[in-house]
């Protein structure tokens, strides 16, 4: 099963919304904390395209924020990126 990891901030609802949709699903991810980290959150930018938070990464695919997990979760396509690494 590919490695989750999910960027994140404080405060952020959203943030917190992705990690409960990952927890009662039993998939276990990495959180990695930007709020203190501006080379951390510019290096996050560059790769990902995105300046929201949270991003949620499963192994190098980016799935987006929390609302992109949340669709990804409810048409299988999360379930799939799991499976294919």
């Amino acid at each position: 099963m590919a490695r989750v990891t999910i960027y994140t901030t404080v405060p952020c609802a959203r943030c917190g919304n992705a990690k409960e949709l990952l927890s009662q699903r039993g998939i276990e991810f990495d959180e990695v904390n930007l709020s203190k980290d501006p080379v951390g959150r510019a290096e996050l930018a560059r790769r990902t395209g995105l300046m929201t938070f949270p991003q949620i990464m499963v192994g190098d695919q980016t799935v987006g924020g929390f609302d992109d997990l949340r669709d990804a979760d409810q048409n299988g396509r999360l379930t799939e990126l799991l499976a294919d690494r």
